[in-house]
């Protein structure tokens, strides 16, 4: 049996070590990103000019990722070695909602170039909004067919959402119908935080909720006001700690940065790198 003595003097000893060996009895440190990308769109502008030096700017800030909608220069096969040798790689592009099959076939055929692992349709409806059941109704029958058309050529369908899929319809939510309406295994959700929270809902409500059916998530801030207009991540006031934290739970891997409207792109994603490389969830 340890007498007080000896528990005092065995934790005088255990203080000294902790002294001499700088964390070895502290508590770990939270997670850091493995990996972090951006949408092209995002530097639009920039890379109208010198995209080469561009993206080899974007690459030094510690980007490692990105969504496009195509490729710059000569060819496609050009570009994704320019890509590759400054660290950056293309994982998910654009493929068209109302696409006949044969458009689809030239879709998947840029993916497929680009060495893409995804492919995202941005806004899975026939109309406008706000949504009805029967919108919804066609719009999930449509996005399992995607779904089946990008599996028969390997590639990972997603839908991304804005915030018309959170106003109540006659029976619900249309986020809610379409995620129970599709196939999980053949259609996966690209997350905008920003939109789902503009929408009125709780991005890691929904997280939790639809565990395992998001592959990718659009890390967009929102700016502090009434307006609650667009703003660089880590610049606004969404808490994305427990978002981030949940998302690592379910081994969602990619982060896409983003921001509508920006007037300057570089400097956004430049800041936004130096807030997401801090973060320890």
């Amino acid at each position: 049996m340890i007498n007080r003595r000896k528990f005092l003097k065995n934790s005088a000893a255990a203080v000294a070590v902790a002294a001499i060996t700088p964390g070895i009895f502290s508590m770990p440190e939270g997670k850091k990103f493995r990996n972090f990308g951006f949408i092209s769109g995002i530097i639009d502008k920039e890379l109208k000019g010198d995209w080469k030096a561009i993206l080899k700017q974007v690459a030094s800030f510690g980007y490692t990722e990105f969504e496009t909608g195509g490729f710059l220069g000569d060819s496609a096969e050009g570009f994704l070695s320019y890509c590759r040798d400054i660290g950056l790689i293309p994982v998910a592009g654009g493929i068209n909602f109302n696409g006949k099959d044969e458009e689809l076939v030239n879709d998947f055929e840029m993916l497929h170039k680009l060495k893409m692992k995804y492919a995202v349709t941005y806004w899975p409806w026939y109309t406008s909004g706000p949504f009805s059941l029967d919108d919804c109704k066609k719009s999930a029958d449509r996005l399992n067919y995607l779904g089946k058309k990008c599996r028969e050529n390997g590639i990972i369908f997603c839908w991304h959402n804005h915030n018309k899929e959170f106003v109540p319809m006659e029976q619900g939510l249309p986020f809610d119908f379409v995620m129970k309406n599709t196939d999980s295994d053949l259609v996966k959700c690209e997350m905008d935080i920003y939109w789902v929270k503009k929408g009125g809902a709780d991005p890691l409500v929904m997280l939790k909720k639809y565990s395992g059916r998001f592959a990718i998530l659009h890390v967009k801030d929102m700016a502090p006001g009434d307006a609650q207009d667009f703003a660089c991540p880590g610049s606004g006031i969404i808490d994305f700690i427990p978002i981030f934290k949940e998302a690592e739970s379910q081994e969602i891997g990619h982060y896409m940065v983003e921001r509508d409207n920006v007037q300057d792109g570089l400097a956004c994603l430049r800041s936004s790198a130096q807030y997401l490389k801090k973060l320890s969830f």
